[in-house]
């Protein structure tokens, strides 16, 4: 053995696991988005694997606003040791789309289009857990727009975003 075996730290791993995201969108065009969203929160209706990948999880719904809550660890840092902008951004996107989706009627589905982020503190493993809500500000039903906000374990504000997504038929 060697001395950099001999000091390395244990690996680092982690298992993901995640049902057939597939079968879970076909149950879309079967619900009303806020039942969707709330089958999310109780268990119906299995997590997207994004969420699996990510840790998020959605933990509130009204019809127009969502909370996700998110335990950022080390296996989400960036090259300089701090969670990387883009996770916060996927969450801050993820929180924006479900809060539209509880807006909308069955059959129908969103995308995003545009969402604008600020990052205004570095979030670190310590930050956590973290509360993603998304308010909508105009429901559509061509484009809807949401504003969100990331906040840590203190309520110290960490990101906003606002965002505009297109609606559609299913």
């Amino acid at each position: 053995m060697t001395p950099a075996e001999s000091s390395a730290e244990p690996e680092r791993r982690r298992e993901i696991s995640w049902q057939d995201p597939l079968a879970t969108a076909a149950l879309i065009p079967t619900m009303s988005g806020i039942d969707y969203v709330r089958g999310m929160i109780d268990g119906s209706v299995p997590p997207p694997p994004i969420a699996s990948f990510m840790r998020m999880r959605v933990v509130a719904a009204g019809t127009g606003t969502t909370t996700f809550e998110f335990d950022p660890d080390e296996s989400h840092y960036n090259p300089i040791g701090t969670v990387h902008g883009g996770v916060a951004c996927t969450l801050l996107d993820s929180a924006a789309g479900c809060a539209v989706h509880t807006t909308l009627p069955q059959g129908y589905g969103y995308t995003s289009i545009e969402i604008a982020v600020k990052f205004l503190r570095p979030i670190l493993q310590s930050s956590g857990p973290l509360t993603c809500t998304a308010t909508v500000t105009k429901p559509g039903r061509r484009v809807a727009f949401a504003d969100v906000t990331l906040t840590d374990a203190g309520g110290t504000l960490l990101a906003t975003a606002s965002s505009s997504l297109l609606v559609f038929p299913l």
